[in-house]
């Protein structure tokens, strides 16, 4: 079952950043994103939440909530160098969001984990560039740099094979939420949990299968895909939330993008080669400018997906950029600052 939500609209339009959605553009300022996405998130992940509800892992191995947890660490995808107004980029607000939640609602330990970085921009770089560490200083959470955490081995068994891989302690010591955004990699098929945690492990050369494997090792109790900003011919504010178990939300996310499934290993390693079936319960909050999530629209703007062009930072993202680094204090990577 994947749940979703919409988010209300933003009353004051902003110039710099997301179009064609209807009349709302992105927000520089991370308090106005917060406010916005507390109660759509509280929604979404109610059932999480509830003490004794019965939320089935990946694999099937366990049955728990997060209101019973020590330690949860929320995983967003991070990669560099793009922003989250370009929509292919869990936006930081989302993730504050979740985790304030979580932190207000159980007695857990809560981190934010960032990790997949590489020897040119490494996981501390991009913190500070997406505007992490100032924000999660706000909220009072953690944040974790998964590269530079110890690992340990461990070896799921997919298909009757056994997949040996090495995954950050934090992430097998606690209940993970995976975040990732609504984008396609850049090889088309779709980023989703499932490859947001796979980036992160040290395993197999094949990702998909590092992909599957990690997700069935890891065994998130919920994944929230971050569809408030999509990219199709640009940022397009669609002003979505999905949550659900990580395959599923990840299958849902693959049609939004026009992806056929039966084209992506990835699927028929995380369904066993069964039948993939995806239900959906779709959740309204109380607030009369947020729609519920019209997923046929969504799929028919979205036009296939795409990611921005990775030659020249598109103008109104080098000036979102701009002006949110302005606001917040955050630095603003080179690339961004030699289109500006």
């Amino acid at each position: 079952m994947v749940r979703t939500v919409g988010v209300p609209r933003e009353r004051q339009r902003s110039n710099s950043g997301t179009s064609p959605g209807p009349a709302r553009g992105w927000l520089p300022d991370v308090d106005r994103r917060l406010d916005r996405l507390e109660s759509p998130v509280e929604t979404l992940l109610e059932p999480e939440l509830e003490s004794g509800t019965v939320v089935p892992f990946e694999s099937g191995s366990s049955d728990v909530s997060l209101a019973s947890a020590d330690r949860i660490i929320v995983v967003p995808d991070a990669h560099y160098p793009f922003h989250p107004s370009t929509g292919v980029v869990t936006d930081p607000a989302l993730v504050g969001a979740v985790a304030s939640l979580l932190a207000f609602e159980t007695d857990a330990d809560v981190a934010v984990g960032l990790g997949g970085g590489d020897a040119l921009v490494d996981t501390d770089r991009i913190a500070s560039y997406l505007g992490y560490r100032s924000l999660l200083e706000r909220l009072d959470a953690d944040l974790v740099d998964l590269d530079d955490e110890p690992r340990t081995q461990v070896t799921p068994t997919l298909a009757d094979r056994p997949v040996p891989l090495w995954l950050p302690e934090r992430l097998l010591e606690g209940r993970v939420v995976v975040v990732p955004s609504l984008r396609p990699t850049e090889d088309g098929p779709i980023a989703g949990g499932m490859r947001t945690l796979g980036a992160i492990a040290d395993g197999p050369e094949n990702p998909p299968l590092a992909a599957v494997a990690a997700t069935r090792a890891v065994d998130p109790v919920t994944c929230v895909l971050d569809a408030v900003v999509a990219y199709g011919d640009g940022p397009y504010a669609a002003d979505a939330l999905l949550a659900g178990p990580t395959r599923a939300v990840d299958a849902l996310g693959s049609s939004l993008l026009e992806r056929t499934l039966a084209d992506d290993w990835i699927f028929s390693r995380a369904y066993d080669n069964n039948k993939i079936t995806v239900t959906v319960d779709q959740r309204t909050i109380d607030d009369a400018s947020a729609a519920t999530v019209d997923l046929d629209a969504l799929q028919t703007a979205l036009g296939g997906g795409a990611l921005p062009p990775s030659g020249e930072t598109n103008p109104a993202v080098s000036a979102a950029y701009g002006v949110y680094a302005a606001v917040s204090g955050d630095a603003v990577p080179p690339q961004m600052e030699g289109s500006r």
